[in-house]
């Protein structure tokens, strides 16, 4: 009996040894910046200064883009380069640039009918955006071209502390739940928020910070795991594919997520 009980004990090891994922450090630069908000595929960085510049940055160039009447931007959204909407929270305002970041829409929620205070602003498929309606309490996906609400999901009790989503998802971060929704506004899933503050999203892997930690939700599974990872202070994290990014200090530091 004691045997039967040791080889189901070495068996569960194992398998809770193979859902282990680490960060693997592979490299570092050196970078000042106010917020860094999307790294993709290329290695192209796109971040904000403290004078709230807006910045794309590639191999060969620097290009820039500001507008210093609408204040300091609050989020930016990267992951469809054609298409990149900066959001302004203070001026109630998001303004949409194309890949050599020229000014193609703008949109002043202050102006249009009916009003939205929005909080949270994130990219959509087509010519839309997923706003958190402050007033509301509500997810909208609403299409800037038509000024129409194309969908709304039912009003959340907690407050909403991140947002971020792609063509076919979106991950809405409240005080007590996490949040996934498809693109017709279903509610696919729907998670207790042990502690996570933020997450960052990418087409693979779903990262969630608490504290000093970071967590993963991989793509096509149900569990959110620990990260093991170096024990570093981090001001902002962003991942792309199976890279996760660490920002801190100063350093862009470059990590493979690997499964064990």
């Amino acid at each position: 009996m004691q045997k039967i009980v040791y080889i189901l004990f070495i068996f569960g090891f194992i398998g809770t040894a193979q859902h282990q994922i680490k960060a693997s450090i592979k490299d570092s630069t050196a970078l000042e910046v106010e917020n860094i908000f999307g790294v993709d595929t290329f290695g192209t960085l796109y971040y904000a200064t403290e004078d709230n510049t807006f910045h794309k940055k590639t191999k060969d160039t620097t290009i820039a883009y500001n507008n210093f009447q609408l204040g300091k931007i609050s989020s930016a959204n990267t992951f469809n380069s054609l298409k990149i909407n900066l959001f302004y929270q203070d001026f109630n305002t998001v303004v949409i640039l194309d890949n050599r970041l020229a000014e193609i829409y703008k949109i002043d929620f202050n102006t249009i009918q009916p009003y939205k205070n929005v909080s949270f602003v994130s990219t959509g498929f087509d010519n839309t955006l997923w706003v958190f309606n402050q007033d509301l309490q509500q997810l909208e996906l609403y299409d800037y071209k038509t000024n129409k609400i194309r969908l709304k999901t039912v009003p959340v009790q907690s407050r909403i502390l991140d947002l971020k989503s792609d063509y076919n998802n979106c991950y809405m971060l409240t005080e007590n739940y996490l949040y996934i929704y498809n693109y017709f506004g279903s509610l696919i899933a729907k998670y207790k928020n042990d502690g996570f503050e933020n997450l960052a999203f990418s087409k693979a892997h779903l990262v969630l910070k608490k504290e000093k930690q970071l967590y993963v939700l991989p793509k096509n599974e149900t569990e959110i795991q620990l990260i093991e990872h170096p024990n570093l202070l981090i001001n902002q994290f962003l991942v792309t594919n199976e890279t996760l990014y660490i920002y801190d200090d100063k350093i862009l530091r470059q990590y493979q997520l690997k499964i064990d």
